[in-house]
């Protein structure tokens, strides 16, 4: 329970996971009514669940709650009408109870009354859009052997009742994150929301293999005639990439709007006319290139592909129309913030317009076009509701939203360095409000994942502020690679991991132990993903940290290169020399520093084979004639590359603050209590 301590939700690990976490938002057609998902744990503490929420858009009325379900539900859209689109699991009451429930479409009414069910195909629904017309497109996983819904969910019990998960690839990639494909492929579904029964879904696409992949994006016509789609085309030697394409809704007619093979084509967004298309265009990496990123504009009917932010040095993230069709606003990381630009669609200059530390997603521009409606983090604010009013001096206001606010216990500045070869560096520094040169804190680096990533929102999975509330200091720190200065800040690490953005973290962690208020003589490093290679990396190149925390890590770069889900990218940034001089398990006799491993059976970008081979290195090497070990190994059998789950999330930081205050405070290890 928060309390006016505001340290409690973080000393307290059960408070900290109970904090209600909210995400998604959607705003109707006229602009009256927003609506957010507002996540908490289940019943059993298993899992978080999303219930809706309604937001007043002029920030007068408190929120009020529009949906309970244990299955929880993630709102899609608004129909013309008003009513509220969501999707859900939750049992469908005209289904045969006999059956597991499916992902379904169901509307809420705006004038009150029960949801009720839209669609329920067999393979769920996912990318719903909407518009003016009424018309409904989504996604919707079939088998290549199904001709509609009904026949694909009978070939689906057919298959369990024989004892069946078997699967036959020919293609690639046959996983994504946490998901093994099944026999079944992404094809668009449509249908009219124009009446009180459900949708007649009709068949848009076809099978169509890998094209409508679990990245891909889509858009829809005001008219409702036409689907605008990043579409995926099979390459040589097991690669593939996103090409532009047009399809008529009437017929299934499909044509390419952009296609090249040096470039990829992303987050599809339609102007308000109907005539062109905004998409985000990525220049393909290479070994000795890391590609770059620009907003680009492509006539519906046909013609040559206009970019528009060609030379603006920042990688433009989400994107969303201005209601006359004259400008888009656009997200793009900055200097450890995710700000929102305008982008005039005649001449392409760019106007920023938030100047806080905030990082703003999920953005909606009202009807009017007076002003945005979006989510706002930082780091030390989690996302909630705000509208950013655009005419004249551009101001932020924080809305009535969900649940009470959640201070921080402690202060956020940064830290400033020069590298090595004078690039100015940054990061962020979470302190304790009580450190100060009578009191320094001992000092956690803490490296993102990514690589292209920034600390530049609020993070619920790797929160600074539960070690802050314990004592320590956490540098949070953009090394080379990362987002949001510019393209050349990037090559600076680019097919070279272990230079520098090695030696940028170190001039870091150098400036930050320079403070009073931190104790460098009590040091420890922590990073998951590539952040966890970096943490790896670390390990094998100094003993200047008392301990290192590394999840979901990359170990050995052959071996990975070659088991994780999306190989075709990761192999066009290295060459075979580069992959060696730069993986850490050629370092595994110099680590000398305790190490605790984690990782979950159920990633697929980094698979499990990473830490078990770092694991068998690093125990193969123990010295002790007893056998013991400095080095624990924390699995997650059911977890993927995130830990999701809130029992796990308590037990995943018990251990590292148990790991951490052994080696950096000598306190005697102790296990946390549920593992034993």
């Amino acid at each position: 329970m928060i309390t006016d301590d505001p340290s409690a939700p973080f000393a307290d690990l059960d408070a900290y996971v109970a904090l209600p976490r909210v995400a998604g938002l959607r705003l109707s057609p006229d602009g009256t009514r927003l609506v957010v998902g507002v996540g908490t744990p289940d019943r059993k503490n298993n899992r978080y669940t999303t219930a809706l929420w309604e937001v007043d858009p002029a920030g007068v009325r408190p929120a009020r709650r529009l949906t309970r379900s244990d299955r929880g539900e993630t709102a899609a859209a608004f129909t013309p009408a008003g009513d509220l689109l969501f999707t859900s699991a939750r049992p469908d009451p005209e289904a045969d109870p006999g059956e597991e429930p499916v992902t379904a479409l169901w509307l809420l009414p705006s004038g009150g009354g029960d949801a009720r069910v839209l669609a329920s195909p067999p393979g769920g629904v996912r990318g719903l859009v909407t518009g003016p017309s009424g018309t409904v497109v989504f996604g919707s996983a079939l088998a290549a052997t199904s001709a509609d819904p009904e026949a694909d969910r009978e070939f689906r019990k057919r298959r369990k009742d024989a004892g069946v998960n078997a699967v036959l690839y020919e293609d690639y990639p046959i996983r994504f994150w946490d998901q093994a494909f099944g026999p079944d492929r992404t094809r668009l579904l449509t249908g009219d929301v124009d009446g009180d029964g459900r949708l007649e879904l009709r068949d848009l696409t076809g099978h169509v293999g890998r094209a409508l992949g679990d990245d891909a994006a889509w858009d829809l016509t005001p008219d409702g005639e036409t689907v605008v789609a990043a579409w995926a085309v099979a390459e040589p030697a097991g690669s593939q990439r996103y090409t532009l394409v047009a399809v008529d809704v009437a017929t299934g007619e499909r044509r390419t709007l952009a296609d090249d093979p040096e470039q990829e084509y992303e987050s599809p967004r339609i102007s308000p006319d109907g005539t062109q298309v905004a998409v985000v265009v990525y220049r393909r990496s290479t070994a000795a290139d890391p590609g770059d990123r620009w907003v680009a504009l492509v006539p519906l009917d046909g013609g040559p592909v206009r970019d528009l932010t060609a030379s603006w040095d920042r990688w433009p993230t989400d994107m969303r129309w201005m209601p006359d069709g004259t400008a888009l606003i656009v997200a793009a990381d900055h200097h450890g913030r995710a700000p929102l630009w305008r982008v005039d669609a005649g001449t392409g200059q760019i106007t920023r317009l938030t100047t806080d530390d905030g990082c703003y997603t999920d953005f909606t521009v009202a009807p009017d076009g007076r002003s945005i409606y979006a989510l706002r983090s930082a780091g030390d604010s989690p996302p909630a509701p705000v509208r950013v009013t655009v005419e004249g001096t551009p101001a932020v206001e924080r809305l009535l939203g969900p649940g009470p606010d959640v201070p921080v216990p402690g202060r956020l500045t940064e830290v400033t360095a020069t590298a090595a070869d004078g690039t100015p560096l940054r990061a962020w520094l979470a302190l304790p409000r009580e450190a100060g040169p009578e009191n320094p804190a001992p000092l956690l680096l803490w490296i993102h994942g990514g690589p292209l990533a920034s600390w530049s929102s609020w993070s619920w999975r790797w929160n600074p502020w539960l070690a802050v509330a314990r004592g320590y200091a956490v540098l949070l720190p953009d090394p080379a690679l990362s987002t949001g200065y510019g393209v050349e800040f990037v090559k600076r690490g680019w097919g070279a991991w272990g230079a520098a953005p090695y030696t940028d973290l170190i001039a870091l962690t150098d400036a930050a132990e320079q403070r009073e208020d931190v104790d460098a003589t009590r040091t420890a490093a922590m990073g998951g993903s590539f952040g966890g290679y970096m943490a790896n990396w670390i390990a094998g190149h100094t003993d200047r940290f008392t301990a290192i925390v590394s999840h979901a890590s990359l170990w050995a770069l052959d071996q990975m290169w070659g088991t994780t889900d999306l190989s075709y990218y990761w192999v066009r940034e290295m060459t075979p020399d580069a992959m060696l001089a730069n993986s850490p398990h050629r370092f595994a006799d110099e680590v000398t520093t305790p190490m605790l491993i984690i990782h979950g059976d159920k990633d697929y970008r980094v698979p499990i084979g990473e830490s078990l081979r770092l694991w068998w290195d690093l125990l193969s090497r123990s010295k002790a004639a007893d056998g013991t070990t400095p080095h624990r190994f924390l699995f997650f059998p059911d977890e993927n590359h995130w830990i999701m789950t809130p029992g796990h999330a308590k037990v995943w930081y018990e251990t590292v603050f148990a790991f951490l205050d052994h080696h950096v405070h000598g306190a005697p290890w102790q296990r946390p209590e549920l593992l034993g």
